[in-house]
């Protein structure tokens, strides 16, 4: 994935870019490797994005690594830190993925789920 854009909007705004992306499938133009992931309620944004999971966020984009290590690098427990990575991943901003280490096993290694991120917010 290329892009994530976290926004705010309406059901109908949701139904006017699927037909927008509709048509230009259609038309066999090329699609933007973007997700939206999209919230009708600014509040609802502001519950999942809290400072400690922008700092979780932050971390991991500068380095992924597994759970522990990312609690380590925060200074956080690991259990609270496993309860953030889960609901970023359940949204989309992060994603989990196991990792052969050679010797040892598999680790579940953290990582983002796209390049950049954008967050957009409209506030009626």
């Amino acid at each position: 994935m290329s892009k994530v854009i976290v926004k705010t909007g309406a059901t109908e705004d949701f139904f006017k870019r699927g037909r927008k992306v509709a048509k230009l499938a259609d038309q066999g133009a090329r699609l933007a490797e973007e997700q939206i992931i999209s919230f009708e309620d600014p509040g609802d944004v502001l519950r999942l994005l809290t400072t400690a999971r922008l700092a979780l966020f932050r971390t991991i984009k500068e380095r992924p690594g597994s759970i522990t290590d990312v609690a380590g690098r925060l200074h956080r427990d690991r259990s609270a830190v496993k309860r953030d990575v889960d609901e970023l991943e359940k949204v989309g901003l992060v994603r989990v993925n196991p990792k052969v280490l050679p010797g040892h096993g598999l680790m579940k290694e953290v990582s983002v789920a796209a390049r950049q991120f954008r967050l957009e917010a409209q506030l009626a």
